[in-house]
């Protein structure tokens, strides 16, 4: 008897954790990805800021589910999904998946707000190919002010606006700023790094605005502590080659990167039910879909509660989680038996602000600043990263950065684009 087929979609945080989570089961699983490889995208801003190496944070999915004998991998965009003949369709047709169970994990994209035209100017940070892109943006505008003789120009080059006050929004700020004082500043002889101007634009009341206010107001302080210009209750109404426009003030700018909003994969229209405005699937207390219990949405595509009624943030752990229950509730559904709920497990938020500074709130009064935070941002990812040798070299890394402020991969691979 020919065992239930199962695909999964997306081979990010919650694809990962539903074949994971049948690893043991009676089932054939497929997991269908448009990249070879796992990220771990809590550290993608250190690809962006040319900390660490993509190596580094990522692994082939191949070499991760390598010991899953009941599982196989293809390399493919999926491009439809037909819920009534239960096929998916890779690469515009090349190839057609037949499943008995779906569980759908494709991520999110940066959302421009009805202004996609500034995507060009403005690249958001989702995957290593946008890490390496904002790379090179952030290195190439030095050598751009470098290059100049124009002083206006070079105020310009060296001034970067970073849309978006949340953790990446945060992070990056943080880092980017750090490195212009610090790394850079004998690099250079025709400029003064240390001058770098790094514009964060909320259009909040205040930033990381998913943590508590007191965590918030130290995350605000101890940016505007190492010099970052943070605009709150702002919105960005124009985004070119050349400046930005916040509120009445035009800001020259040659560099400028997006955190502001996210939009669901375009495959959650082609299943016929209900989404919020980002396109984000409104599923079922189990995760499945309406009108159909052999499909599941999980990760920051699903719209989901917690047990307060406040929605289940689009992090790490949401996925990690969902993605467990869904393929959970696939083999009880083989088995017979009732499926569970979701039910999300809150184990903290975090953020590092700068050498030294981060926020951690790990539930309740387990709330941290500074020093205590940032060591415990620390070991908690590079304990999730994938695979020994990402964890050593990641924690050299990161010592050898602390001791000397240099950064291990400053290289501009290409012109900037």
């Amino acid at each position: 008897m020919q065992r239930p087929h199962v695909v999964i979609v997306g081979g990010g945080f919650g694809g990962i954790a539903a074949a994971q989570a049948m690893r043991r089961g009676n089932v054939d699983i497929t997991v269908i990805d448009r990249h070879n490889h796992f990220v771990f995208q809590p550290l993608l801003y250190q690809v962006a800021s040319g900390g660490l190496a993509p190596s580094d944070i990522a692994v082939p999915i191949r070499w991760y589910l390598r010991q899953q004998e009941n599982t196989n991998v293809l390399l493919g965009d999926v491009t439809a999904i037909d819920l009534e003949a239960r096929t998916v369709s890779i690469d515009d047709g090349r190839r057609v998946e037949r499943y008995d169970y779906l569980v759908v994990a494709a991520g999110t994209r940066h959302a421009y707000f009805g202004h996609d035209d500034w995507e060009r100017d403005a690249p958001g940070l989702k995957s290593l190919g946008d890490a390496l892109h904002i790379r090179t943006r952030f290195l190439s505008a030095f050598e751009q002010a470098e290059f100049s003789d124009d002083p206006a120009e070079r105020v310009a080059w060296q001034t970067i606006v970073i849309v978006g006050g949340g953790p990446t929004g945060a992070e990056l700020a943080g880092i980017m700023m750090t490195i212009a004082r610090k790394a850079l500043r004998q690099d250079f002889r025709r400029i003064d790094t240390a001058q770098t101007r790094v514009i964060l634009v909320e259009g909040g009341p205040r930033i990381l605005p998913t943590f508590p206010e007191n965590l918030s107001a130290r995350a605000l302080t101890d940016l505007r502590a190492i010099g970052v210009d943070v605009r709150l209750n702002a919105m960005v109404s124009h985004v070119d080659g050349e400046s930005v426009r916040i509120g009445d003030e035009v800001i020259p700018t040659r560099t400028v990167f997006w955190a502001a909003g996210n939009v669901a994969s375009p495959l959650t229209r082609q299943l016929g039910v209900p989404t919020d405005r980002s396109g984000r699937v409104l599923v079922e207390p189990d995760l499945s879909i309406p009108g159909h219990s052999e499909v599941f949405v999980v990760g920051d595509i699903a719209v989901t509660t917690q047990k307060d009624g406040r929605p289940v943030p689009g992090v790490a752990q949401g996925a990690i989680q969902g993605g467990a229950c869904a393929g959970d509730n696939v083999l009880r559904t083989i088995g017979r038996r009732e499926r569970k709920p979701f039910r999300y497990w809150n184990k903290g938020d975090m953020a590092t602000i700068g050498r030294h500074s981060a926020v951690a709130d790990l539930g309740g009064s387990l709330q941290f600043g500074g020093i205590i935070a940032w060591f415990l941002w620390i070991f908690i990812h590079v304990t999730y990263l994938a695979g020994f040798r990402n964890r050593l070299v990641v924690l050299v890394q990161w010592a050898w950065e602390y001791f000397t402020y240099e950064r291990g991969v400053r290289l501009i691979l290409g012109r900037r684009g």
